[in-house]
């Protein structure tokens, strides 16, 4: 990679396995990292920020987008889209920062299709079943929404030795300071 070129960091993981709150703590302790903020066309929540949050668009608007090739990647994902844009990694990357981006698993994949050098770290549960646990145990989705997640978290997990690590989230802290300690790894290999 290019001096001076920032790195770019995708997580992935199934609904339900900690990877936002993950993220969070890592944009919280690592400096010098940005958050990849992607667009959507789903409603806006009440505790979301355009522009930070996300990016909130229409449908006609975000296919327009696909149509001019402004997307690294995205996808149709329970009934809405997502895509990351590459003008934003690119201005990003370019300037020196690192970017993370917390993309689903196709996301991720086609990211390192676009930029070989990015970094793929895959975030797992202990199991299938403590995850299944878990997503029912939220109780945010309807029975037919829970039957998605769990039948879409299969194919995710069949991906996950595409990534270039993996992390199992069986104790929260632990993983987000196994986590951390490797992207601060690969950040100072990078230095050397």
């Amino acid at each position: 990679m290019e001096y001076g070129k920032g790195k770019i960091f995708a997580i992935s993981a199934p609904s339900g396995t900690g990877k936002t709150t993950i993220v969070k703590s890592l944009l919280e302790e690592i400096p010098n990292l940005i958050f990849s903020v992607s667009a959507t066309t789903r409603n806006k929540r009440n505790n979301e920020v355009d522009g930070e949050s996300y990016f909130f668009i229409t449908e006609k608007e975000f296919l327009s987008k696909v149509d001019k090739g402004e997307f690294v990647e995205w996808e149709k994902v329970y009934d809405y889209y997502y895509g990351t844009f590459k003008y934003f990694i690119d201005d990003h990357i370019a300037a020196g920062k690192n970017v993370i981006a917390e993309v689903d698993v196709k996301g991720a994949l086609a990211l390192k299709k676009i930029y070989p050098e990015a970094i793929l770290i895959f975030i797992a549960p202990p199991s299938f079943d403590e995850l299944v646990d878990r997503l029912m145990k939220r109780k945010t989705e309807t029975e037919a929404d829970l039957h998605k997640r769990i039948e879409r978290a299969k194919m995710e997990l069949s991906q996950k030795d595409n990534f270039d690590y993996l992390v199992v989230n069986k104790d929260l802290d632990k993983a987000k300071l196994e986590t951390k300690n490797l992207i601060l790894n690969i950040l100072s290999e990078e230095k050397k």
